[in-house]
């Protein structure tokens, strides 16, 4: 090889590396945001999207991964997602395990789908003192029992807690090993299947702007992704748009049905006691598509959230 032809290859060879770098940097920039999700009708609203590839014409790879709800949080603790569906009160827990976290949509309010679900005999909240309910201690539906009792002049001590996790409170409260559950829709519909005479003595609707339901994104993803996220959240007024055309709610309730394996009849009686948030009344995408940052502060002597929105 001349010297000429040894200059040609090593300039080629210099083009090449060029060529390659910015290929490397596109395929990580273009890693799928992952996003934990569970049983909860304001965040199984998804699939609307997911079927319809609506993720995919805003030019982003979004993974949705399917958990029961207190794995899905543990999720994001260990940094297996960017992003989960969790309560205000619940992204509490989180951040103060050390996983610090951004709501950028409020996907809807509880006002009714959160329940203490009692068996036949027990008519009230006072007629709990001394019985056993079933909850997943220190996480949404032991905060909505704590309001309860509190509510009716009862402390915690009153009753006997048994930690459950909240996709199996039909199953305990069926065995009869418990005498009331809190829980979420669809776990408490089945809760009142499996046990006939059992009813809610307490909801959500009675305890207005205590639950809210968010998708929570890791700060530092958030940083380093904002364009995408902000993407992201316009597909999420796509899906309401969506679901507010009246023309599309058979198609929207099929979609739902087969997320939960039930028929479109039992998910169309949802919304009446669950308010997903429109345009107007999101806090995630602000006027003119801008963002905000939730800092959620405890008041323990209270037991309520507040909420101090920031410009970001």
């Amino acid at each position: 090889m001349n010297r000429l032809q040894s200059l040609f290859c090593s300039a080629l060879r210099r083009v090449t590396l060029l060529c390659v770098i910015p290929l490397t940097l596109s395929v990580a920039l273009a890693e799928p945001l992952k996003v934990a999700y569970s049983d909860w009708p304001g965040w199984v609203v998804f699939d609307i999207a997911i079927k319809k590839d609506w993720f995919k014409q805003e030019g982003l790879d979004v993974q949705f991964l399917w958990y029961d709800y207190a794995p899905s949080m543990d999720a994001f603790s260990t940094g297996k997602v960017d992003a989960v569906g969790m309560t205000n009160g619940d992204a509490l827990v989180t951040g103060s395990g050390g996983k610090p976290s951004v709501a950028v949509i409020i996907t809807d309010f509880s006002s009714g789908n959160d329940m203490i679900v009692a068996k036949p005999g027990i008519e009230s909240v006072k007629d709990l003192k001394g019985r056993k309910v079933g909850v997943e201690v220190g996480l949404v539906d032991h905060l909505l029992l704590l309001n309860a009792l509190e509510s009716n002049g009862m402390k915690e001590t009153d009753v006997t807690l048994v930690n459950t996790p909240t996709n199996e409170t039909p199953q305990v409260l069926g065995a009869g090993a418990v005498d009331a559950i809190g829980a979420w829709q669809p776990n408490s519909g089945q809760a009142m299947k499996t046990v006939q005479g059992s009813k809610p003595i307490y909801t959500s609707a009675q305890a207005p702007g205590l639950i809210y339901d968010l998708i929570y994104v890791s700060r530092e993803n958030l940083e380093k992704r904002r364009a995408d996220w902000a993407k992201f959240v316009k597909v999420w007024y796509r899906i309401i748009d969506y679901m507010q055309d009246p023309a599309n709610l058979d198609e929207a309730l099929k979609i739902l049905a087969a997320r939960d394996n039930v028929k479109p009849g039992r998910i169309r009686a949802f919304p009446e006691r669950h308010a997903p948030s429109d345009i107007a009344g999101s806090f995630a995408a602000l006027e003119e598509r801008r963002w905000s940052e939730f800092d959620l502060r405890f008041d323990q002597g209270r037991r309520r959230l507040q909420c101090e929105i920031r410009r970001v």
